[in-house]
């Protein structure tokens, strides 16, 4: 697949405070990566949510789908999800992670970036249910796109990293609590992308 650069400089993770974000390229080969995106596209039963801005009702700038252990229900941005199983796929992904995060997840949240105007706006993941510094574990899959992080307090302390196709990024410590992240939109043409978070649900 081909891929796309969104800035002149985004960085290939080198630079990362490793107490943070650990960022690992290439954890799935090529093959795999193209298999698990087109697997993902068509058989994940995606679903748009809508939320309430300026006082109107607009449809999210992409599509999500929970999965995860039966028992481990999730609420953030105002609503509850009561995940879908786990496929075999997810399964095989999340056995991959494990060990290199140190972590067993028992959830995860599946993102489908159509093209360039899906996006995620700054957030934190710092919801109760995932304690005070959670591990989480993203995988993408499909078009690279540009993966920005801001100091809560700062917004001039920031970094960048472009995440590939079949990489991981290891987001822990501190970084849900002082800082936020985003997936801009881009104006260049963009091809699919599918991104994995594990989590735990405590």
């Amino acid at each position: 697949m081909e891929q796309f650069s969104l800035f002149e400089s985004p960085g290939n993770g080198t630079d990362l405070p490793a107490d943070l974000m650990v960022y690992k390229p290439g954890v799935f080969d090529p093959a795999e990566s193209g298999a698990l995106l087109e697997t993902f596209i068509h058989q994940i039963q995606w679903i748009q949510e809508t939320a309430h801005m300026y006082g109107k009702i607009i449809k999210t700038p992409r599509l999500i789908a929970w999965h995860g252990d039966m028992s481990q229900s999730y609420s953030f941005s105002g609503n509850k999800y009561n995940p879908a199983p786990w496929t075999k796929e997810l399964l095989t992904i999340k056995n991959r992670v494990e060990p290199i995060a140190g972590v067993k997840f028992n959830s995860v949240l599946l993102n489908y970036y159509r093209d360039g105007n899906d996006s995620v706006a700054w957030h934190s993941d710092d919801e109760y249910e995932l304690g005070l510094k959670p591990m989480i574990a993203s995988v993408s899959f499909g078009q690279a796109r540009r993966f920005d992080v801001r100091y809560k307090q700062d917004h001039k302390l920031k970094y960048a990293v472009n995440l590939e196709n079949g990489s991981l990024l290891l987001m822990k410590g501190d970084l849900q609590r002082f800082w936020q992240h985003r997936i801009a939109k881009s104006t260049r043409p963009m091809l699919p992308r599918v991104n994995l978070t594990f989590r735990v649900i405590i």
